[in-house]
């Protein structure tokens, strides 16, 4: 059974309030660089980019994809395409859809650590409270706490973007 917890208004709108929050968070960067963790956190930092440019133009908003293998990270080798952005010195937020474990964020974390960042911070639309390893969210669509046996399912489609629990 599939349960609509947000619509495509619901997303827009969090959208909206998280990226005024990340301003207000980081109003005196020039520059933030959205990670965003493959397929669905680069699709929310595109659509985070476009509202913080709308806020603020002053802050430069550049989007770096990193992939993971999310179900077991040491298995494949985790890239974050640099070539063409230096991180070091720069406030980093790593953006997902989906936070459960802390697993994903926490794994993402090595290659941008070793780039020497200034900050990192970490935004997700769905927070749940099932955390294994100390990584806590710095901006949430919505927070909620759901059975180990349910599933959040985020469809950032082009003209629909929802979210379910499955």
């Amino acid at each position: 059974m599939k349960t609509n917890l947000l619509d495509h208004w619901d997303i827009v709108q969090k959208t909206k309030r998280i990226a005024f929050q990340i301003v207000e968070g980081n109003f005196d960067e020039k520059e933030i660089i959205l990670v965003g963790i493959v397929p669905n956190g680069v699709i929310f930092s595109e659509m985070l980019k476009t509202e913080i440019s709308q806020i603020n133009e002053r802050i430069k908003v550049s989007i770096l994809p990193l992939t993971i293998n999310k179900t077991n990270p040491l298995a494949d080798k985790i890239e974050l395409d640099t070539t063409q952005k230096t991180i070091t010195n720069k406030t980093i937020i790593i953006v997902d859809d989906v936070a459960n474990t802390g697993r994903t964020v926490f794994f993402a974390l090595q290659p941008i650590i070793a780039l020497n960042p200034k900050k990192v911070q970490v935004v997700v639309l769905v927070d749940r409270k099932h955390k294994h390893f100390p990584i806590a969210a710095d901006y949430v669509g919505v927070t909620l706490s759901t059975t180990l046996q349910e599933h959040i399912l985020v469809d950032l489609g082009v003209k629909k973007t929802e979210a379910y629990l499955v």
